[in-house]
């Protein structure tokens, strides 16, 4: 038994120094720090008229406290979670989704798009969800953005939620390339989701 304990020691050991370049526990602040842009946005001038009744108002994500602070989450294996090192997110990752994907929309649907606010009651189309992922899986070397959307649109039938997903494979696991690949993840679904909502 005493043996069976070493080996299971000297094996978590192994993983932990193998994740110790991509890893950071220490609280120094990174030279660069990680923002989402849109890949498609409305023209500069573009005006949209229309009545606060008739906008899509898409509301900030719920996520668990994984996501819910600056630092990229490391899928480690099925149980355990580290942050990336050397990267911090500019402002928390669903409040940056959210905007990405209003964003999104006006560019796609031409439509008045609100984000959050005190009139979500009042919209035509409502739009939230659940961000379960946006982070790195250190097994698989990807970027992962997962997002279950709920949609409801006013007099026209229940709520109806979707699950979208993106991968970005091949990533190494360092600040610039994580988080220019959970960039492009992000868009990737913010696309997949206009395109249901419109």
């Amino acid at each position: 038994m005493r043996n069976i304990r070493l080996s299971h020691g000297l094996l978590s050991a192994a993983a932990a120094l193998a994740l110790s370049g991509c890893v950071s526990l220490g609280t120094k602040p990174p030279d660069e720090l990680l923002k989402l842009t849109p890949e498609e946005s409305a023209p500069a001038g573009a005006t949209v008229s229309a009545q606060l009744t008739d906008a899509i108002f898409v509301m900030d994500p719920e996520t668990d406290r994984g996501l819910d602070v600056l630092r990229v989450p490391v899928t480690v294996d099925a149980a355990s979670v580290a942050y990336l090192k050397d990267a911090l997110w500019v402002e928390r990752p669903a409040r940056q989704f959210r905007s990405l994907l209003a964003e999104t929309l006006r560019a796609r649907t031409g439509q008045m798009v609100v984000e959050g606010g005190d009139f979500e009651t009042t919209g035509r189309t409502l739009l939230g969800g659940r961000l379960l992922q946006m982070g790195y899986d250190a097994q698989k070397q990807a970027v992962v953005v997962r997002f279950d959307a709920m949609r409801t649109d006013r007099g026209t039938g229940p709520v109806q939620t979707r699950r979208f997903e993106a991968v970005v494979n091949g990533v190494e696991a360092k600040a610039k390339p994580v988080g220019a690949a959970l960039n492009q993840a992000a868009n990737d679904v913010a696309r997949q989701v206009a395109d249901w909502v419109k």
